[in-house]
């Protein structure tokens, strides 16, 4: 029984599609099977295109790169599973069209979680491919929401390298780690900035985070309150333990709009309004091209309130 297929490696494919919205085929087999042949994977995509669970198009450049995504029907079936229970479907991203508009985005998407995934795996941290959940929704009432490209999910292992209980990472405890059995939980938002919008555009993201990160939904009032009702939360206390830390990553500019980017979001950090949400929350840059030469946990990040220091992405106290 040892080497039947049990199918679990098709279901994750097709949980992965559904999660990160569309790969390439060689971004599929790094994400899922880097041990094996890529052979097997474009086997296995196949098989499941034949299936109509996913599906593919072709791009007329860049060697005619196959990118795939997973059909209404593929998107139907793992919407049931546990694992992606909670998740919102894909948006406009189960047809041709839809993937062909979105495709430049979105596969850069989804090489930043390869360079997590990839990079955990060397150091061995625990970082599985449904860690990485794109466009997770983030009320602010009134029909407001933020929703970062990404949140990343990611155990570092103890300082000795055991996976054993572990106390609390003191020097994370207050923004966005905290100690697990096997390590030091970090969490992310990821935004993924491609210059399709002004630096000055780009930084207001600032805000907008900081305005999450101290939302407090409006109580409905009830005929009968408690005489001591318990003082309301903040929404993202529902969700995390602590809040995450926030990453840009900047692509598709040279080195002088990476710059320029990096001085929007300085300068927008020295507004006294988000002195409080900074001093929590470690927030850093880092250009694309760095990511992938260097990779994730190399000191290619810059901190938006002091970016002439370069520290990396776990980074917590301020220099």
């Amino acid at each position: 029984m040892a080497d039947v297929d049990t199918g679990g490696r098709d279901r994750l494919t097709v949980a992965v599609l559904v999660q990160y919205r569309m790969a390439t085929t060689a971004q599929m087999h790094h994400i899922i099977a880097p041990e094996v042949r890529i052979e097997q994977t474009r086997r296995r995509l196949a098989k499941l295109r034949q299936e109509g669970i996913i599906d593919r198009i072709t791009l007329p450049r860049a060697g005619r790169t196959r990118v795939w995504y997973p059909t209404q029907y593929g998107a139907q079936l793992a919407g049931e599973w546990p694992e992606l229970r909670g998740r919102r479907p894909p948006r406009g991203t189960v047809d041709r069209t839809a993937v062909r508009l979105k495709v430049g985005h979105g596969l850069t998407v989804t090489q930043t979680a390869l360079a997590f995934l990839k990079d955990a795996r060397h150091r061995s941290d625990v970082c599985q491919p449904l860690d990485w959940i794109p466009e997770v929704h983030h009320p602010l009432g009134g029909g407001e929401a933020v929703i970062p490209d990404a949140l990343l999910y990611y155990q570092r292992r103890t300082a000795d390298g055991a996976h054993h209980t572990a106390g609390t990472d003191h020097g994370d405890s207050a923004v966005g780690a905290e100690g697990t059995r096997g390590g030091v939980m970090l969490r992310a938002f990821v935004e993924v900035d491609r210059a399709t919008m002004g630096p000055e555009r780009l930084a207001a993201k600032l805000g907008h985070y900081a305005r999450l990160h101290s939302y407090t939904p409006t109580p409905v009032t009830r005929p009968r309150q408690q005489p001591f009702p318990e003082p309301a939360q903040e929404t993202w206390r529902q969700r995390y333990p602590l809040f995450p830390r926030l990453l840009f990553i900047l692509d598709s500019t040279g080195p002088t709009g990476v710059e320029n980017r990096i001085h929007a979001l300085h300068t927008a950090a020295r507004d006294v309004s988000l002195a409080g949400f900074l001093r929590e929350v470690p927030v850093l840059a880092a250009s694309m091209t760095d990511l992938l030469q260097h990779g994730p946990t190399a000191p290619i990040w810059r901190p938006v309130h002091d970016p002439d220091h370069r520290v990396d992405w776990m980074h917590t106290r301020h220099p």
